[in-house]
């Protein structure tokens, strides 16, 4: 087996999903959405005895890894072969309706990167594959030789904001008109030329952004990810945590939109109380995204990029928050007629005298 990978933020992941976890009442249901080489998920489940996980991955190396790692707790652990974005499918056949926990540690993982055949890394020569399931269809490879400019472009500047996207594209299509591009090496090459010799000397190796997109696109992970992060929030129980862990700006703006959309209420502004039904149903556990500390990062430099978000389901306000009904904190007793005629128009009252 091979040596232990480090997870990344481990001990905050697991500060901040412990008060879901601990439940006196029954076994709690932890949901790790990209289960990887298990590393936090062991680490669950040796913490809290009573957890049953379900683990889910599209990749299958990936699974029987984590498999072997969590082999002492089988009893109590689901390990699928699955895309997050199937998890709703996915509990619903295990019985679970509700879940506790749920962890998602997005973008590639430590042993794809560190397998020399899978592509992913552009600082060694590999077939261009990148897929995260070995059975998909689409390549990396295909993509790059297959699509036409304007999709290439779109594709580099939507998925990996690469300001240079046309200069490599051009680059691109030059080369693919002699010969098929088929290894990363290649392709790390003929970007890192394309690119600007100024632009080269910052922000890491020039091909960085085009190795995102690309892996972006071969394996679909902001769509699948825009699916899963809502549908997952929407299957925690009263008291549910969820943990991101997301290592690009486009991961982190999916999940801020989605924790923020159901933390603020969905009620018409103007109204003086909560109607029933549009209270938020989360409160967010982290001020913006926490970033890993300086002695992490000295001994784990992939997570240098990583951003944390966290939110826990509720289902009562807030103390000292608006209720269903009870006037909102701030509001002064007396209303303007058509603040007043919003209200009625929305809850049914009667106008009073003088509104029409």
């Amino acid at each position: 087996m091979r040596a232990r990978h480090t997870p990344v933020l481990l001990e905050r992941c697991l500060e901040l999903l412990a008060p879901a976890l601990s439940r006196p009442d029954r076994p709690a249901v932890h949901l790790d959405a990209t289960l990887g080489l298990g590393g936090h998920a062991e680490e669950v489940l040796r913490r809290h005895p009573g957890v049953v996980l379900v683990g889910l991955d599209r990749d299958p190396a990936a699974l029987h890894l984590a498999g072997q790692r969590l082999a002492g707790y089988a009893d109590r652990t689901h390990l699928v072969h699955a895309v997050y974005d199937q998890l709703p499918a996915v509990l619903d056949r295990l019985g679970y309706a509700e879940i506790d926990g749920a962890l998602f540690d997005l973008g590639v993982s430590s042993m794809q990167l560190d397998e020399p055949d899978r592509g992913f890394a552009y600082a060694r020569d590999a077939p261009l594959d990148m897929r995260m399931d070995p059975g998909q269809a689409l390549t990396a490879e295909q993509v790059v030789n297959g699509y036409g400019p304007a999709a290439l472009i779109r594709v580099l500047r939507e998925y990996g904001e690469e300001k240079f996207a046309p200069r490599i594209t051009a680059a691109i299509v030059r080369q693919r008109d002699r010969a098929r591009i088929t290894s990363s090496a290649a392709l790390a090459e003929l970007v890192r030329t394309a690119i600007p010799a100024a632009a080269r000397r910052t922000g890491g190796h020039p091909a960085k952004r085009t190795f995102q997109a690309l892996r972006i696109e071969v394996n679909g992970e902001l769509t699948a990810l825009a699916a899963a992060l809502p549908a997952g929030l929407d299957r925690l129980g009263p008291g549910g945590r969820m943990v991101v862990l997301s290592y690009h700006s486009l991961e982190d703006r999916i999940t801020k939109q989605a924790m923020a959309a159901r933390a603020r209420s969905t009620g018409p502004v103007d109204l003086p109380v909560e109607l029933p039904g549009t209270g938020p149903t989360l409160r967010l556990l982290t001020r913006g995204a926490e970033v890993p500390a300086a002695d992490e990062l000295a001994a784990n430099p992939r997570a240098a990029s990583a951003r944390l978000r966290a939110a826990e389901r509720i289902t009562a306000p807030r103390a000292g928050g608006p209720a269903a009904g009870v006037r909102r904190p701030g509001r002064a007793p007396h209303q303007g007629t058509a603040v007043r005629k919003n209200r009625r128009a929305v809850t049914g009252e009667p106008p009073t005298k003088g509104e029409g």
